[in-house]
């Protein structure tokens, strides 16, 4: 019987250790490149048993190409560049990694959040101008006061609402696959699509990217809300429609925004959000903790040998 191979079509990682370890267990090779292309993964990929996939494309041609693959993993949690209804139609199963870094994600939301709604990147410029004063230059509500809420229920947006009932914050959340009871039993109302934008102080996106939440956030659903609301992104960029949002905090339409993620990455140059003021940018990685990713490594790595041994997966994605 010829030896398993596990393919790490890209990476980012300063080594793969624990993906060595996990495959090494069950006497699997793994075998490593950089694919930039489609056309990269197919040349590598054709006869893997499995893929560990970062950013490299895994499109339908892709798939049409894999002759012995029983499982793909994604490092992460969104699954963008992997066609999910093109493995379906194999039987191939795609799988994410979605408790890796949950407690990084929401420190980061909740951090932007807070950032923003205490107006410090606004003062700290003041001042740096010249200008001290101990009154912010707009209202700046306590967070007591507050309505968070978040666009998705899970255990991203779970651990963000705890964080927040700390501060005191009124809490609310729109997830149509969650129920009523299971939000209040955390302490949070179940609200409608449009309660959300319309009662929000905060509102911090946890949905995943799908076509019925492209552009969530847009010129419509931007009106909607206070002038004072803040709106942070740290899940998929494509939730937010982005010009609509560099218009929002130029007119006033809303009061701030605070994102890790954009429809397009880098962001570009000339792009609008660049010159929006009240806005407060990091460069997608709230992901990120010394723990965080040898943590999201050792469990793509774990569910890979699970595909490979034929056992039940943890986090299949296209069922």
């Amino acid at each position: 019987m010829s030896t398993l191979r596990a393919l790490v079509t890209d990476h980012g990682f300063p080594n793969l250790k624990h993906e060595q370890a996990a495959l090494d267990s069950i006497g699997a090779e793994l075998v490593v490149a950089q694919c930039k292309t489609a056309d990269d993964v197919i040349a590598a990929a054709r006869d893997a048993d499995a893929l560990l996939v970062q950013w490299a494309p895994i499109n339908a041609a892709v798939i049409a190409a894999l002759t012995r693959c029983k499982v793909i993993v994604r490092y992460g949690i969104g699954v963008d560049n992997v066609d999910l209804a093109a493995a379906k139609a194999r039987g191939i199963p795609v799988c994410n990694v979605p408790d890796y870094g949950v407690h990084e994600v929401a420190e980061h939301a909740v951090s932007l959040a807070l950032a923003l709604a205490r107006q410090l990147p606004q003062i700290d410029r003041r001042f740096r101008a010249g200008t001290w004063k101990i009154t912010p230059d707009k209202p700046m509500p306590s967070l007591r006061t507050s309505t968070f809420a978040t666009a998705g229920f899970g255990r991203i947006a779970r651990t963000a609402h705890g964080m927040m009932r700390a501060f005191g914050c009124k809490l609310i959340a729109y997830d149509p696959f969650v129920s009523t009871e299971a939000m209040a039993a955390e302490g949070v109302e179940k609200v409608e699509l449009d309660q959300l934008f319309a009662r929000a102080d905060i509102l911090s996106l946890h949905s995943p990217l799908t076509p019925e939440t492209k552009h969530l956030v847009n010129a419509r659903t931007l009106a909607q809300m206070k002038k004072t609301a803040i709106v942070v992104n740290t899940a998929r960029g494509p939730l937010v429609d982005t010009v609509a949002l560099a218009a929002a905090l130029t007119d006033g339409t809303i009061g701030a925004a605070g994102l890790d993620v954009f429809e397009k990455e880098p962001l570009e140059a000339d792009h609008p959000l660049r010159n929006a003021p009240n806005l407060l940018i990091t460069s997608h990685l709230a992901w990120y903790s010394e723990s965080s990713i040898p943590r999201l490594q050792q469990l793509a790595g774990e569910e890979v040998v699970r595909g490979l041994k034929g056992e039940p997966l943890k986090n299949v994605v296209n069922r």
